[in-house]
């Protein structure tokens, strides 16, 4: 199973995207939509699970929480926009992975058996940060994150 991992739109879905999630069973969204057009535009890719961030604001923003968790294959994934915010710890909650943005700096490491992935941003570029989203392919022996440079 694929999963398409996209953070800090900011209102704009790249074109680039649709190429980089070709093929994925999933599409997460760490927040930071900006709105709810990129949704929509996910959605005809693959089903999505979608948070608010920072920005997200007005009667739209509210039909999404500020953090959630989606079971894909077996494996949990906690998402949240801003990682710093993280308050449980995912090992002992059960959590395989955990999905952030807000930094809008792209990254990935595995800390006591939980993958702590950041997609980055794929909105407009900010400062030199790369544009960029990821994609993690679940199998029986774990979890296996890539970031996909969209720029």
């Amino acid at each position: 199973m694929k999963i398409g991992i996209i953070s800090d739109t900011h209102g704009l879905l790249r074109p680039e995207v649709a190429k980089a999630f070709r093929g994925v069973n999933h599409i997460i969204h760490a927040g930071d939509i900006g709105d709810p057009q990129v949704i929509a535009g996910l959605a005809a890719i693959a089903p999505v699970t979608a948070i608010r961030g920072n920005i997200d604001a007005g009667d739209w923003a509210s039909a999404y929480p500020a953090e959630t968790s989606v079971t894909l294959a077996g494996r949990a994934f906690f998402i949240l926009h801003n990682r710093k915010l993280l308050g449980a710890d995912p090992q002992t909650e059960g959590f395989d992975a955990v999905i952030s943005g807000h930094s809008h700096q792209p990254g990935s490491e595995t800390v006591d058996q939980v993958l702590y992935l950041n997609p980055g941003s794929a909105g407009p570029r900010r400062f030199k940060l790369p544009v960029a989203v990821a994609i993690v392919k679940i199998a029986k022996t774990g979890l296996t994150p890539a970031i996909i440079p969209l720029l």
